[in-house]
């Protein structure tokens, strides 16, 4: 029971929902989704700190970066994040992705790492 209340926790902030929206297009690293969403990175590991512990999603090193991918192996979870699809803003979805489209990726981690614009700077110059 506790595994079911855990993941219900843990779906139940809207920074964790708009992570996993983003993660339903593909595997990022924490850069990439910080971007996106306009926080600082501290505050996005918290958020999927929680959602690993979950099991909602997971993620892997590469050389010096971590990447965050939904855990579909789980039919339960699968259910659930097609249902978070569903209820997202299509508004606040389309805000990330634009954001994400504006961070510059170039088919590695962390492509717009070399961009000196914090991510709140950066996300109000993309919806001008």
């Amino acid at each position: 029971m506790s595994d079911i209340v855990t993941t219900f926790k843990a779906l139940a902030d809207d920074t964790r929902v708009r992570v996993l929206k983003l993660l339903g297009g593909g595997e990022f690293c924490v850069c990439e989704i910080a971007f996106a969403l306009g926080l600082e990175q501290p505050r996005l590991s918290f958020h999927l700190r929680i959602l690993k512990e979950a099991g909602i999603i997971l993620d892997r090193r590469q050389e010096r970066w971590i990447l965050y991918r939904l855990n579909e192996q789980d039919m339960f979870i699968r259910f659930l994040l097609m249902a978070i699809s569903e209820k997202i803003s299509p508004e606040q979805a389309r805000m990330d992705q634009e954001r994400l489209r504006a961070f510059g990726r170039k088919g590695r981690p962390c492509a717009g790492t070399d961009k000196k614009v914090k991510p709140e700077k950066a996300a109000a110059r993309s919806l001008r």
